[in-house]
C-alpha cells in the first residue's frame, strides 16, 4: 500500500507505530490509534479494514524505511578502504537516533507471536547480512583478506555490531561504552584475533 505525504493514511500509519513503540501491539487498539492520529475510528476501518492489515501496512512502511537507511549505511564503493568501512557503518549505526530502530522492537515482538514466518526481523537481518557479504567478496577478490567465505565474515561482522549496536539502541537507553574506541577494538580483534 503507497502512503502518501500529509495524507489521513500517513497519520494513522504514524500514529499507530508511536502505540507500538510505547505498548507493543497486543496493547495496540484502533480507539488509541484513532484518539492520536486525530481520525475517527471508522476512517482506520475503512482505509485500513482491521488492525492486524493496519499494522502489517505500518510494519512494511517503517521496515522498508529502515532498510534504506541500513542500505545507505552499509553501501561502499570499490575504492574505500576495509577499516574506514567497516569503522564508519558501524559509527553511523551507532549515530542513528533510537526512534528509528523501533522497528527492529517490534520486529522483535513479531519473533514472540509468529515464531514459523518469515519475520521482520529475518528482513532487517539479510539487508545487512548481504551488503556486507558483497563487500567482503569484493575485499576477497582484490586480495585484501584471506581466501575465506566472505559470508562467514558477513555473519561475524553482523553478530557482533548488530548484536552490540541495533540491539542495544532498541533496548538500552543508556551509551556505557566509548564508541570510538569500541570500533578500534572491534577492528583490532577482526584483523588481529585475540591469541597474543
Amino acid at each position: 500500500m503507497k502512503i502518501e505525504a500529509g495524507s489521513t493514511d500517513e497519520k494513522i500509519v504514524d500514529a499507530t507505530f508511536r502505540i507500538l513503540q510505547k505498548e507493543g501491539v497486543e496493547k495496540t487498539t484502533t480507539k488509541k490509534i484513532a484518539a492520536e492520529a486525530g481520525v475517527n475510528e471508522v476512517t482506520i476501518f475503512r482505509n485500513f479494514k482491521n488492525k492486524k492489515n493496519l499494522i502489517s501496512v505500518v510494519k512494511d512502511y517503517y521496515l522498508n524505511i529502515f532498510i534504506e537507511m541500513l542500505e545507505n549505511i552499509f553501501d561502499f564503493d570499490e575504492d574505500e578502504e576495509m577499516d574506514d568501512y567497516l569503522k564508519n557503518n558501524f559509527i553511523e549505526r551507532i549515530n542513528l537516533p533510537e526512534e528509528k530502530f523501533s522497528i527492529v522492537k517490534i520486529a522483535m515482538e513479531e519473533v514472540r507471536e509468529i515464531p514459523d514466518k518469515k519475520l521482520l526481523i529475518s528482513t532487517i537481518t539479510d539487508a545487512i547480512l548481504n551488503k556486507l557479504e558483497e563487500f567482503f567478496t569484493m575485499q576477497r577478490e582484490k586480495g585484501n583478506i584471506k581466501d575465506i567465505d566472505p559470508r562467514t565474515i558477513a555473519i561475524t561482522c553482523f553478530s557482533i555490531t548488530f548484536q552490540s549496536v541495533v540491539l542495544w539502541k532498541t533496548y538500552n537507553n543508556t551509551l556505557d561504552f566509548e564508541t570510538e574506541k569500541y570500533g578500534d577494538e572491534f577492528l583490532n580483534i577482526l584483523y588481529n584475533g585475540i591469541k597474543p
